[in-house]
């Protein structure tokens, strides 16, 4: 038996979060009666209804993409834009990218049908390290690096610490290439980080996400996460820190 708000998390319907609030607005039936107390559990056996549609319990799918720029996070757009799910013809399950890359944003990208999964790996409180580089305009001085690693302030708050690298600079054209590690996953965060310190960048890429990278992918590739991979992933988020 399970709790019925994981069984709609692992369905791909809602984080598990938002399965809760259903259950508490009277939107989730069990064997065709309303079900309000979140801690019930159902078996296979139990017909479980959200919204009126009786739901289908899929195989969780997990997937990797190397995302490439000009293509929307999302499972769909209202202009027409390729969206990250036009690469999984093939994958029958309703799938969705956990967190997003915004549309000028190339790299590591991870989808599921999952939501419990979707949900530990993008909550911040659970501080799943991920990796960019970006190009730079400009060259950042050493006490700005410190700033961002310090941890800065946005319109939305103060970022946590990172840890960012210089990896290269060119002076000749003024630009810089820098590595930066960080734990959240606010909107357009980096490249708002960045030009907080008076740096726009010109190219950003996501490289890793907690211990996985794109190795043997180019842009638009993907593949499938290993059982294993899986594993680690749930294991790192839930203690809160990162593997390597």
């Amino acid at each position: 038996m399970e709790r019925l708000q994981k069984v709609i998390a692992h369905a791909g319907i809602a984080s598990r979060r938002k399965a809760e609030q259903l259950i508490q607005e009277g939107k989730v039936k069990v064997n065709g009666k309303v079900v309000t107390e979140l801690g019930t559990k159902v078996t296979d056996q139990d017909r479980v209804e959200v919204e009126g549609v009786p739901l289908e319990r899929e195989e969780p799918v997990y997937l990797l993409l190397y995302k490439p720029t000009g293509v929307i996070s999302a499972v769909k757009d209202d202009k027409n834009r390729k969206v990250v799910t036009d690469f999984f013809p093939y994958i029958t399950q309703r799938i969705y990218p956990i967190g997003r890359l915004d549309y000028d944003t190339s790299g590591l990208l991870l989808l599921t049908n999952d939501g419990e999964f979707a949900n530990i790996l993008t909550h911040p409180r659970y501080e799943v390290e991920k990796t960019y580089v970006a190009k730079l305009k400009g060259i950042p001085l050493r006490e700005q690096v410190k700033q961002l690693e310090r941890g800065i302030q946005l319109e939305d708050g103060k970022t946590a610490p990172a840890k960012v690298k210089v990896l290269s600079i060119d002076k000749k054209k003024q630009t810089s290439i820098v590595e930066i590690k960080i734990r959240e996953g606010r909107n357009r965060q980096v490249r708002r980080m960045f030009e907080a310190i008076g740096h726009q960048v010109q190219k950003l890429k996501r490289e890793q996400f907690a211990f996985l990278d794109l190795k043997g992918l180019s842009t638009g590739d993907s593949r499938e996460l290993t059982p294993h991979e899986v594993k680690q992933l749930r294991a790192l988020a839930l203690h809160g820190r990162n593997a390597n």
